[in-house]
Parts: C-alpha cells; sequence; structure tokens
C-alpha cells in the first residue's frame, strides 16, 4: 500500500488541513437547505422532470458532503475526477431505474387490486 503523503519529505509532519466551523457550519446549511428544498419539489408535480430535479439535488448533496466532511476538497485532482465520475454514473443508474420503472408503473397499478 503507498503512503497518501508520499510527496512529503522523510519526517516532515503532516500539514492538517483543518476546516474552519464557519466552512463547516455553511456546509451544514446549504445541506439543510437543500433537503428543504428536496421535501419542497417533492411536492411539486413536475412529471418526469421531478426525478431529474431529486437526482440533481442528492448528487449535489452528496458532492458537498465529500467535499467538506471528508476532506476531499483538499486532495488532489484525480480523487475529484473519480469522486465526481463515481456521483455521475450512481445518479445515471439510478435514474435510468426510476424512468423504467415509471414505464410500466401504470400496468403494477392495474395489477395490485387484483392481487388482493
Amino acid at each position: 500500500m503507498t503512503d497518501p503523503h508520499a510527496h512529503r519529505p522523510a519526517g516532515a509532519p503532516a500539514a492538517p488541513h483543518a476546516l474552519s466551523p464557519a466552512a463547516l457550519l455553511g456546509a451544514a446549511g446549504a445541506l439543510a437547505f437543500l433537503t428543504a428544498a428536496t421535501v419542497i419539489t417533492s411536492r411539486i408535480h413536475l412529471g418526469a422532470f421531478n426525478v431529474v430535479l431529486a437526482l440533481s439535488i442528492a448528487g449535489l448533496k452528496a458532492t458537498l458532503v465529500a467535499l467538506y466532511f471528508m476532506h476531499l476538497r483538499y486532495e488532489g485532482r484525480f480523487q475529484a475526477v473519480v469522486f465526481a465520475t463515481a456521483i455521475f454514473f450512481a445518479v445515471l443508474l439510478v435514474g435510468f431505474v426510476v424512468f423504467d420503472t415509471t414505464q410500466y408503473q401504470a400496468d403494477i397499478r392495474a395489477a395490485v387490486p387484483a392481487a388482493r
């Protein structure tokens, strides 16, 4: 396993990247705002755009958590690209599953009363 701080000279202490309370509280406030936005937008009927909007907000919240609470903001660009790619594909996969499910929603609703 490689040392994540291999770029440092031998014996040099690791430079901490502690965030200020203001930055942490700002990120927490943004997460609270985005959670409220998720709840509000879930009550508005936007058709198929509801899924797109909900997944976009979820992806943004995951990005905020990784950047500030997991300190990804202070890592190299490679880790940021890997994270962004993972979030993109996770949102894409969930989006395809949800859109596929909505194609058969009428069939599912018609079959449920018959099964009871």
